[in-house]
C-alpha cells in the first residue's frame, strides 16, 4: 500500500447541510477510497443534515471522543465540507475538545455567512415554516435527531456569523487552513444554477453557494479553479457526482479533485499531523 496520506491522526470527514453519511449515498464520492488507497485512516462525522450548528458540534464531540476511544489516538485531522466546518470549529473552541484535534481544513464553509441569505429571511415566515416542516420531517425519517430547518437556515445569516465567529476564536494548538471554489458561469452545474445566478447577483463569483470571501478563514489556502469551462462548484468540491475535472488554484494544478484531496492530506502529514 502506498503511504502517501498516512498521517499520524487518522482523518475525520465532517460533512455539509442537508446530507447524511450514508453507505447508499457517498457524500464524499471516489475520494475517501482513494485516500485510503492511499494508506489514510478514514471516519466520519455522522451528524445530522439539518440540526443547527450548536447540536451537530455536541454529536461531534461524541463521535470524536469514540473514534479516539477506539483507536487509542491522541488527536484527529478534520476535514469539513460546507456547514461541516462550522460544526467543527464550534465544537473544538466552546466544547473542550481544541486538544483532541491537530488540523481542520475546511473546503467551501461559509464562515462569514450569505448576503443572499438577507432576502430569503424576508419570506413570509408562514411559509418558511411550511417548508421547514417538510423537511424536518423528510430527514427525520432519514435518521436526523434533531431536524431544525428554519433556525439552521437563519445561521446562514450574515449577521449571525459576525456573532458566531466572536463567540468561537480559533483555539491557539489547532491548525486551521481554508480553500474557496468557484464556478465559471451558472451553467457550470445544472444542479446549483440558480444559487449560482442569485448569489453571483448580491455577492459575485461563488461556488454555486458559497464565495471565497465568506470561505476564507485563518490560513486560507486559495481558491480552486477549473482548467476546463465549467468551474469548480460546491458539489465538486466532494467529487458529489464523480466527475473528472481539472483544477487550477494557488497551490498548484491537479488532474482530479481526488488528486487535490491526496495532495492535502500528503501535507498534513509532512507537517507532522
Amino acid at each position: 500500500m502506498i503511504d502517501t496520506c498516512r498521517t499520524k491522526y487518522p482523518l475525520l470527514l465532517i460533512h455539509g447541510v442537508g446530507h447524511r453519511d450514508s453507505e447508499r449515498f457517498r457524500y464524499w464520492g471516489r475520494i475517501p477510497e482513494t485516500l485510503e488507497t492511499n494508506g489514510a485512516t478514514i471516519y466520519y462525522g455522522q451528524q445530522d443534515g439539518w440540526a443547527s450548528i450548536e447540536y451537530n458540534a455536541g454529536m461531534l464531540k461524541d463521535r470524536l471522543s469514540q473514534i479516539l476511544m477506539e483507536t487509542n489516538c491522541k488527536k484527529v485531522n478534520i476535514i469539513a465540507h460546507s456547514k461541516g466546518g462550522l460544526d467543527a470549529r464550534c465544537m473544538i473552541s466552546t466544547m473542550g475538545m481544541a486538544n483532541r484535534v491537530a488540523s481542520l481544513t475546511t473546503i467551501g464553509s461559509p464562515h462569514h455567512g450569505c448576503k443572499t441569505m438577507t432576502p430569503l429571511l424576508r419570506l413570509p415566515t408562514a411559509a418558511f415554516r411550511a417548508t421547514a416542516r417538510v423537511v424536518n420531517l423528510i430527514f427525520w425519517l432519514l435518521g436526523d435527531t434533531e431536524p431544525n430547518f428554519f433556525y439552521t437556515c437563519r445561521q446562514f445569516s450574515t449577521a449571525y456569523m459576525q456573532a458566531f465567529n466572536k463567540r468561537t476564536p480559533d483555539a491557539a494548538d489547532v491548525y486551521y487552513q481554508s480553500y474557496a471554489a468557484v464556478m465559471k458561469n451558472s451553467f457550470s452545474d445544472w444542479l446549483l444554477l440558480w444559487p449560482n445566478v442569485f448569489v453571483s447577483l448580491v455577492e459575485g463569483e461563488n461556488d454555486g453557494l458559497v464565495t471565497p470571501k465568506s470561505a476564507a478563514w485563518a490560513n486560507f489556502r486559495g481558491v480552486l479553479r477549473s482548467q476546463a469551462s465549467r468551474g469548480i462548484s460546491h458539489a465538486d468540491l466532494i467529487d458529489l457526482r464523480h466527475r473528472t475535472v481539472a483544477i487550477s488554484s494557488d497551490n498548484g494544478e491537479f488532474s482530479d479533485i481526488r488528486e487535490f484531496y491526496v495532495d492535502l492530506v500528503a501535507e498534513l502529514k509532512a507537517m507532522g499531523f
